[in-house]
């Protein structure tokens, strides 16, 4: 397989495999070093270090939060400069409570020798409160 090292390629290629489902890209697309910061007052709220905790705690943690086979991702678009990335996307699912899961999300992501290294996600954190985190 052909590792590419463009950050745009490296960022659509992770957004496709999360839309997938294809685990083993999602893991390869991070850096071990990598961080995740979801910024806001969820209970998911802070800086993810390591891929470990990315893609099983933080990315897998979410997964039981939906009715399997429901999760619908679409990116929206990308703009690239140098090794940063910003990329748009929507999150739909029907969650395990009866809801209905729909955000529009954006991230700021960093891709160093072909490996994201660093994201900030922005999203209607309101809406994941209410939808995700009823009693919290």
């Amino acid at each position: 397989m052909t590792i590419t090292t463009d950050p745009r390629t490296v960022v659509v290629r992770y957004v496709e495999a999360v839309r997938d489902g294809d685990a083993d890209v999602i893991r390869d697309s991070f850096a071990e070093e990598a961080t995740w910061h979801y910024p806001g007052d969820l209970p998911v709220s802070k800086v993810w270090r390591g891929r470990r905790a990315i893609v099983e705690e933080f990315l897998g943690g979410m997964g039981p939060a939906f009715v399997p086979g429901t999760l619908e991702i679409e990116l929206i678009g990308t703009i690239a400069e140098g090794d940063r990335v910003v990329a748009e996307w929507t999150s739909k699912a029907r969650t395990v409570r009866g809801g209905t899961y729909d955000n529009r999300c954006l991230g700021i992501f960093t891709v160093r020798q072909g490996r994201i290294v660093s994201v900030v996600e922005y999203a209607d954190t309101r809406h994941v409160a209410a939808v995700l985190f009823p009693e919290g």
